[in-house]
């Protein structure tokens, strides 16, 4: 690639938490004790946990193959922004839908409906005839993915007893953050293995195993479990929180290739009014029947509130990074897709191993904000590194002087992930464990598209929009640099917004008195 505009055409997806279970479909705080717990319970784990992986993989393998697919498929510029966007937008658009149809119809059933729904869009993406059917099955598979992510965590609180949970959150943590940096380096192996000759198509029909063995043992070894008392899906929430949702991110999504046009800004500000109308029709829903799609009171708990904050702005600087770290290994630095797929891999066992730590150890040792707190300054710190050694070594730059940096990033990303989970849950009723947690990573991905939003401000504008060949490194790694700045500012404002949330989180609020979820 030699030109700026053939580089922003090629979006990519970021790799982020947001899309991950931990955060997606976090626990409620723990009510009595369950007297017996159920001797599957770690099958049952195994298989939600899987579904979790194969969703976090999905948000991220497509795009090394981003390329492929547009050589292949003969897929427009625009196209391949929504085979990425599209998932992104029926994702968030359906999250905070997807846990309330969990709390009243059952999270088992919602579950595998989700994961077997998924599993059939992946086979449609696989099988794709042209480009237009490819986008319509990403679209598909945000949706399914909408369904089972929340309905993951929510599993976890209903089968397990209290003092299992720490060690179950370490797991999760530790799947995040090898989930988050594994897809890609799968799917640089997958492309370029070229599997029976299918290109690209083995990055989505990896998932028809997975997911078919999730299905199957899922409906025999999860236990049922839903809200104790009846609840209605509450329609017109669910219409309002779409179309403000839609509002905010097909701009933030578009704006860049369309060059930010009026409409764009009038959408996004049309959003804000459509989401205080949502806030006043669910007080008016609680107020009559108590069944609104979200539930207001979450944020009257300081941990909610305050988490739900730092969950933002976290997507937000997570989506800066990402999206510009690929382009500046891929384009500037013109790596092929495995090598900067496997420069990833410092990064991912750094996050899994600190993930892991953190809840098991470190939290009950220290309190949880100590640790988040310790997670913003180191990823402060990594981020400060990496841009060192990019002026340092510019483009002669190798994978093994970015280890060092990405593996201090990773460790504090590590100690924010499975921390966080619990701080920002610890205090929400049990039976809004759903709603909750799908209200969690809608704001994720919200945080997310605003992160990608700002990439065009943060990166793009240091780049002129004609380059010579000789003058794409150079340029690509000063911009990198540029976005590395506001990526730590950002983690800086995370470490003071920190300040705001319990400085140990009642880890599942025991004895709390709510009542125990209804297991069928």
């Amino acid at each position: 690639m030699t030109s700026t505009e053939t580089v922003v055409s090629t979006p990519t997806s970021v790799p982020t938490p947001t899309s991950s279970p931990v955060s997606a479909s976090s626990p409620a705080p723990a009510s009595s004790p369950v007297a017996a717990p159920d001797r599957r319970r770690w099958l049952a784990l195994a298989i939600v946990m899987t579904a979790a992986f194969m969703d976090l993989v999905d948000v991220t393998i497509v795009n090394i193959a981003i390329p492929s697919i547009q050589a292949e498929a003969g897929a427009s510029v625009s196209q391949i922004q929504w085979i990425t966007a599209g998932y992104a937008l029926a994702f968030a658009a359906g999250l905070i839908t997807g846990g309330r149809l969990g709390d009243i119809h059952g999270r088992k059933r919602l579950f595998l409906i989700g994961i077997g729904g998924f599993t059939l869009a992946s086979a449609l993406c696989g099988l794709a005839a042209n480009p237009e059917m490819l986008v319509a099955s990403r679209f598909l598979q945000g949706g399914m993915a909408a369904l089972m992510v929340p309905q993951v965590l929510s599993i976890v609180h209903a089968t397990f007893p209290a003092e299992e949970r720490g060690k179950v959150f370490g797991l999760f943590g530790a799947i995040v953050g090898l989930g988050a940096v594994s897809g890609p380096l799968l799917g640089a192996l997958l492309t370029e293995w070229n599997l029976f000759g299918l290109e690209w198509r083995p990055i989505f029909l990896i998932n028809l195993p997975v997911g078919i063995a999730g299905l199957i043992l899922g409906s025999r070894y999860i236990t049922e479990s839903k809200a104790p008392r009846a609840l209605k899906l509450d329609l017109v929430g669910v219409a309002l929180v779409t179309l403000g949702l839609l509002m905010l991110l097909y701009p933030l999504t578009r704006g860049r290739e369309l060059g930010w046009p009026l409409w764009g800004y009038v959408s996004m500000a049309g959003s804000l009014a459509v989401l205080a109308a949502l806030v006043t029709y669910e007080k008016r829903k609680t107020a009559r029947d108590g069944s609104p799609l979200i539930e207001l009171s979450l944020f009257r708990v300081k941990s909610f509130a305050a988490g739900v904050a730092v969950q933002t702005v976290f997507g937000i600087g997570l989506g800066i990074f990402f999206l510009v770290w690929t382009l500046y290994m891929q384009v500037g630095l013109g790596w092929r897709p495995l090598k900067a797929g496997l420069t990833g891999v410092p990064f991912s066992i750094a996050v899994s191993t600190a993930a892991g730590l953190s809840v098991q150890k470190l939290v009950p040792r220290v309190g949880g904000r100590t640790v988040l707190q310790s997670g913003a300054l180191t990823m402060v710190a990594g981020v400060l590194i990496y841009l060192w050694e990019a002026g340092r070594y510019g483009t002669a730059i190798a994978p093994w002087q970015m280890a060092l940096p990405l593996v201090v990033m990773g460790l504090g990303m590590g100690l924010i992930f499975a921390p966080l989970t619990d701080m920002v849950l610890s205090g929400v009723p049990r039976e809004h464990a759903g709603s909750a947690s799908g209200l969690i990573n809608t704001v994720q991905q919200m945080g997310n598209a605003l992160g990608l939003g700002l990439v065009s401000v943060v990166f793009f504008n240091e780049i002129p929009d004609v380059l010579r060949r000789e003058q794409v490194g150079p340029v690509f790694v000063d911009a990198f640099q540029h976005a590395l700045g506001w990526v730590a500012a950002i983690m800086a404002l995370i470490f003071l917004l920190m300040f705001a949330l319990p400085k140990r989180g009642a880890q599942h609020l025991e004895g709390a008195g709510e009542e125990e979820p209804e297991l069928v």
